[in-house]
């Protein structure tokens, strides 16, 4: 929707002057991964009470059709009062050129905020990231938390395109664009838990140990394997008619079950699994390590 300029002054901290159009090829489709989803609900939770909304910037890569994935986010340092809004773009660069050299593929995309208010301020923001993406357009991702009477929480995408014959940066209109979240079966089983904890009660939210969770893991597999037993004595005893697609779909995998465990593919694969579990605890390390380090960066001297 079209945005009224500001009743009074309004800036943004280390900003470049000026505006830019829709510069580039218009992005066509947004995907988020979960662990930017994660970074920004985190953020979220770590605001002060007067903070409203929180922000942040988008990493990922571009495709030559104009779809971006959004595979991270890292905060920034913002405050908005009913005169102003304030935004320290040093601390963005300086993040931005840490995370770059950890993941050199990763660039900026765009921004984020929580909430569902696309104001003037909204346009001040995107016109800065707009100059960070140059030629490229930016996106904006606006993640409703829930908290918000009447709107369900859900994950958006915007583009930004100006308005008037003499267009200014705080008037613009945000288009949306499709948007999905997307994740990859081995990021399955940690979703789950996920979904599992917030549906339980506080005092079992999360395992208490490991073995709580492959136990868990194990008895998915097991009622999997009951429905198809189930479903395959049925078919044999004539009281449901088989599936052509399904039974294809189960010789596939038993065979391709088989080979396996005759190469030692299990025993590889399990070591694989103890990997990945090894790697994601140390980087959850590293991430409440970061985390704590920002919070102690912007407490002010």
């Amino acid at each position: 929707m079209p945005l009224a300029p500001p009743s009074s002054a309004v800036h943004v901290q280390n900003a470049t002057p000026g505006f830019l159009s829709s510069p580039g090829r218009s992005p066509s489709f947004v995907t988020v991964h979960p662990v930017a989803l994660f970074s920004i609900l985190d953020h979220y939770l770590r605001r002060t009470d007067a903070q409203e909304r929180v922000i942040g910037t988008l990493l990922g890569t571009r495709s030559d059709t104009g779809e971006i994935d959004v595979r991270s986010s890292f905060p920034v340092l913002h405050s908005e009062t009913d005169e102003q809004v304030a935004v320290d773009m040093e601390y963005h660069r300086n993040m931005y050129e840490l995370h770059h050299k950890v993941n050199p593929k990763e660039v900026i995309v765009g921004w984020y905020s929580t909430g569902s208010n696309l104001n003037t301020y909204s346009a001040l923001i995107q016109n800065f990231y707009t100059q960070e993406t140059a030629p490229h357009q930016a996106i904006h991702i606006a993640v409703n938390t829930g908290v918000e009477a009447g709107q369900p929480a859900g994950v958006k995408a915007y583009v930004s395109s100006p308005v008037g014959v003499s267009p200014k940066p705080e008037n613009a209109v945000f288009v949306p664009i499709p948007c999905e979240l997307r994740f990859k079966e081995t990021e399955r089983s940690g979703l789950d838990l996920l979904l599992n904890a917030s549906s339980q009660s506080s005092s079992s939210a999360h395992p208490s140990t490991d073995l709580d969770v492959l136990e868990s893991a194990i008895q998915s597999v097991y009622d999997m394997l009951e429905r198809v037993l189930t479903y395959v004595r049925s078919v044999l005893a004539g009281e449901v008619k088989g599936d052509a697609a399904v039974g294809r779909y189960l010789m596939d995998t038993l065979g391709q079950s088989t080979d396996d465990l005759e190469k030692g593919g299990f025993n590889a694969s399990l070591q694989d699994t103890l990997m990945v579990s090894y790697l994601a605890n140390l980087v959850r390390s590293q991430a409440e390590v970061s985390a704590r380090l920002a919070l102690t960066a912007s407490v002010p001297k």
